[in-house]
């Protein structure tokens, strides 16, 4: 599947949460929902990463643990953030929120991440922050601590967005399983000690099951764009997930749609229209480097051979790169995150 694809399948996906955590958020502490949607987003992976290791003891390499610390702790912190805003707001609201997200992940991107961003991008980036703040004007106290609650959730989610698109060491689902365990285990037991559980099995089970899909795959599909388009750019088709929350909660919750919402929900589409017609081409050079990742051999970057396999066929495996200088459009994925 192509990483466009990937994104927009993570961004519909994340942004039925929204909806569906509003059913049982009333039944947990936003510790205690965050924890099991993590929990289950790592339950749901881990058959998948027990396959790829056919049943052998698997772990985090030296490469890895270090941006897998950072991720799991941004994203880790922002989950209650996010419940909380969701309990204080609709979810048609929180939703829309969310777009924040993606201007917090360029400006992070470009500043730290050695990400380009040209003037169309920064033309975006803008118009992306003024819908947000368009969407959170006149909805009272409960309506800005919410637009606060969720700007602190997209801040941390930003840093976590820019620390994934750069793991190279595990397999997406690979990271979803640690992130769901390790996050999902930490909210779920802080939840649990500043407040009882109460919800019944079947509310529990509900919320896993929304982790699984909701969380899991949106999260294994995020990372795997993330990769092969940088955190500014898939987080930028990720800024869709408000347009699906939106729509899932009309319809199932009879959330009523305001002119606001629309006003702001057209700003957003031309700002994500101008970001991705950022372009970026020049001379630049590669380092020698030893890595692991998803990749096939007809993108001009992974020259070694395998006798049989189809070049276009995509795998993954330890491979080299040696020293090499050209010009060509690229965008910033795991071979291109150098200065300008």
């Amino acid at each position: 599947m192509s990483p466009v694809l990937l994104a927009l399948l993570s961004a519909a996906l994340f942004g039925a949460s929204a909806p569906a955590g509003k059913a049982v958020v009333s039944s947990f502490s936003p510790f205690q929902l965050a924890g099991l949607l993590y929990l289950g987003a790592s339950l749901g992976s881990l058959p998948l990463v027990l396959k790829q290791h056919r049943g052998k003891m698997f772990g985090v390499p030296k490469s890895s643990r270090a941006k897998l610390l950072g991720a799991l702790i941004c994203g880790g912190c922002a989950a209650p953030a996010y419940m909380f805003s969701l309990a204080l707001a609709p979810a048609s609201t929180v939703s829309m929120y969310l777009c924040l997200e993606s201007p917090f992940t360029a400006v992070l991107a470009s500043l730290i991440f050695k990400e380009h961003l040209g003037k169309l991008g920064v033309i975006g980036v803008i118009g992306t922050t003024a819908a947000a703040l368009l969407l959170s004007s006149g909805a009272g106290t409960a309506g800005l601590l919410a637009a606060a609650a969720a700007a602190t959730a997209c801040l941390l989610w930003s840093l976590d967005n820019n620390l994934t698109a750069v793991i190279d060491g595990i397999s997406p689902v690979e990271f979803t399983f640690w992130k769901g365990l390790i996050a999902g285990s930490v909210n779920f037991a802080m939840g649990c000690l500043l407040q009882p559980l109460h919800a019944a099995p079947i509310t529990l089970l509900y919320a896993i099951a929304i982790g699984v899909v909701c969380y899991g795959v949106s999260i294994t599909c995020y990372i795997a764009a993330a990769q092969k388009l940088g955190a500014t750019r898939s987080q930028s088709i990720f800024a869709s997930a408000p347009f699906w929350g939106i729509g899932i909660a009309a319809l199932t919750l009879g959330e009523r749609l305001t002119a606001v919402q629309f006003v702001a929900a057209a700003m957003l589409v031309a700002s994500i229209a101008v970001l991705l017609r950022d372009r970026h081409e020049h001379h630049h050079a590669h380092e020698t480097m030893s890595h692991t990742h998803e990749h096939s051999h007809d993108d001009g970057h992974h020259n070694h051979q395998h006798e049989g396999q189809l070049a276009s066929l995509r795998h993954s495996h330890w491979h080299d790169h040696e020293t090499v200088e050209h010009s060509h459009p690229h965008l910033p994925d795991l071979h291109h995150r150098h200065t300008h």
